[in-house]
């Protein structure tokens, strides 16, 4: 063994284009952490304190609830309490996302998982309150899983990838649109059933997989701001170089980006000029560090040196 599981798990968030297996992690930890802190909460006779905090993890379907955790329009795919719905879920996240992963990059899996997540959720509060035939089910009505997000993994693979075949069991060759439709189907039907919720999830994810890979075929990328987002909290738990600010003359002001440039050629050095470490900071301000070239990173960390 080579570093063991440990390695393993380190080396998921150090590769760049591992979305899918990140995203699997998470789902994983989430269930294993969930399951134990049960045990725990059993042995100790508080189970039902357990339910109360399990259930601030579930996306309601009240909208006043909703109002009170509103942190579960995410949380809420993110988390199982089933091993065969976590199962089930992250084998076809593994199967379909690996074709985005592949054609399309990691970031593009990510997108289309949380805008699924998002619009699957949002989908199921927006049914669930506005047609009588599910009003008497919005009171008592909590979701979970990231089947939503699935789903639009799933829809987004076969609408960019329709005829890419998986061999499967019993049934040999399948090209995935097939797959996609079936599943898209099954929700269908079931909307009205005993899990409506979730199949009306899964529709409403199905429809941004399908929404997301028709945009960007034209060009648009429209989950671009959530891997923005994601950049920018990143960049907010990375400790930024220091950069030494020269002064000249009286009130120690900044020289000109002009001055500086002029400085720096007339001296014959090698040095980055302060107009570009300017910009680069301005980069940083503006899109975060995660932004910046690897040219740009290392112009900042040697200036940073001086």
């Amino acid at each position: 063994m080579n570093g063991g599981i440990f390695e393993d798990f380190k080396n998921a968030w150090s590769k760049p284009n591992n979305a899918v297996v990140q995203l699997i992690l998470i789902n994983i930890i989430v269930f294993v952490s969930v399951r134990v802190l049960k045990v725990f909460f059993d042995i100790s006779g508080a189970t039902d304190t357990f339910y109360f905090f399990f259930r601030k993890l579930q996306l309601p379907s009240d909208v006043g609830m909703l109002f009170s955790q509103p942190w579960t329009i995410v949380t809420y795919f993110f988390t199982h309490f089933e091993f065969f719905h976590v199962l089930f879920n992250m084998l076809f996240l593994f199967w379909f996302g690996r074709i985005i992963q592949e054609f399309l990059n990691s970031k593009r899996v990510i997108s289309l998982y949380v805008l699924g997540g998002l619009f699957g959720g949002f989908l199921y509060i927006l049914i669930y309150n506005l047609i009588p035939f599910y009003s008497d089910r919005v009171a008592e009505s909590m979701m979970l899983g990231a089947s939503a997000g699935v789903f639009a993994i799933v829809v987004g693979a076969a609408v960019f990838m329709p005829n890419y075949t998986f061999f499967l069991i019993f049934l040999g060759p399948v090209r995935i649109k097939y797959i996609a439709i079936f599943y898209v189907f099954m929700s269908f039907i079931g909307s009205t059933g005993g899990n409506a919720g979730g199949e009306i999830a899964h529709l409403g994810g199905a429809f941004i997989g399908w929404a997301y890979i028709t945009q960007l075929n034209k060009g648009s990328d429209i989950g671009g701001w959530i891997i923005s987002f994601i950049s920018f909290v990143k960049s907010m738990f990375k400790p930024q170089p220091k950069i030494k600010v020269t002064h000249r003359g009286e009130g120690r002001r900044r020289p000109s980006r002009k001055s500086a440039t002029k400085s720096t050629a007339s001296s014959g050095s090698s040095e980055t000029p302060q107009a570009e470490i300017d910009a680069i900071l301005d980069k940083i301000s503006q899109s975060g560090y995660e932004s910046l070239t690897k040219d740009e990173k290392q112009k900042l960390f040697n200036a940073s040196k001086k």
